[in-house]
């Protein structure tokens, strides 16, 4: 699916305390955003309807490749006997 671009006005010295309290816990206010935006979505959107998007987006499956046929056995060479007498 394509993506698109949110914009959010918020205070610029709550923003930097968040990010500052964020980082100490490995994470950033990017990925805590799109985690509670997907969870809003989930929330939100009936689950006919995201079904039906993920059906879209979903790649094609993959076709199978054809099983070779085992390779056929060659005739062992026939044995020639020398006499060493």
């Amino acid at each position: 699916m394509k993506k698109a671009t949110i914009s959010v006005t918020f205070d610029e010295e709550k923003l930097s305390a968040l990010e500052f309290s964020l980082k100490k816990e490995g994470s950033t206010v990017q990925a805590r955003l799109e985690e509670t935006l997907a969870r809003l979505y989930e929330q939100a959107v009936s689950e006919p309807v995201r079904e039906y998007l993920d059906s879209r987006t979903a790649p094609p499956p993959r076709p199978r490749r054809p099983v070779r046929p085992a390779p056929k056995e060659r005739p062992a060479p026939p044995e020639t006997a020398t006499d060493h007498e």
